[in-house]
């Protein structure tokens, strides 16, 4: 199985772009995993629900028909990360070809990117910045394969 991050915009900070780099790498003992990094959004103007459409245009052409896509949204399912492990190796069990999981833009989503959705994450209750919410669900997925391989990684 496949699993591809797509993200809007891109990292301004070194330091989050060497934690994903690292967490990547990692993943590719397990999986493909591969980041789309999509380009921010100009000229909406003030307009939010402009901006959200915008990137949602730009989301969906990532996304194929048979894809399985997650949103990460604030409103989504939260999971510790052994029930977020076990939700992994059934989605891999499925046979799915391509797992999807979306960061949206600072204002969310569109409309037709949630209708187009499967499934909703929520990483947690807090607030993170976008460049920081790639850092750590990158991590999280790590770690989930880690639980799934009974690896020394994860304590419990």
């Amino acid at each position: 199985m496949n699993i591809d991050l797509i993200a809007v915009g891109k990292t301004d900070s070194s330091e989050v772009e060497s934690l994903v780099a690292t967490y990547s790498r990692r993943l590719g003992f397990y999986c493909r995993f591969s980041i789309t990094y999509l380009p921010d959004v100009r000229g909406a103007g003030n307009s939010q629900k402009r901006q959200r459409t915008m990137e949602g245009e730009s989301i969906l052409k990532q996304i194929s028909d048979g894809d399985y896509v997650v949103l990460l949204d604030e409103r989504g399912r939260e999971f510790r990360s052994v029930e977020f492990a076990s939700w992994i190796q059934g989605r891999m069990n499925s046979g799915l070809k391509r797992l999807v999981f979306v960061i949206g833009g600072p204002y969310g989503f569109s409309e037709e990117v949630y209708s187009r959705s499967d499934f909703r994450i929520s990483l947690s209750r807090m607030t993170f910045s976008h460049q920081m919410v790639r850092a750590i669900f990158t991590e999280q997925l790590y770690r989930a394969f880690a639980i799934l391989r009974n690896e020394p990684y994860h304590h419990e």
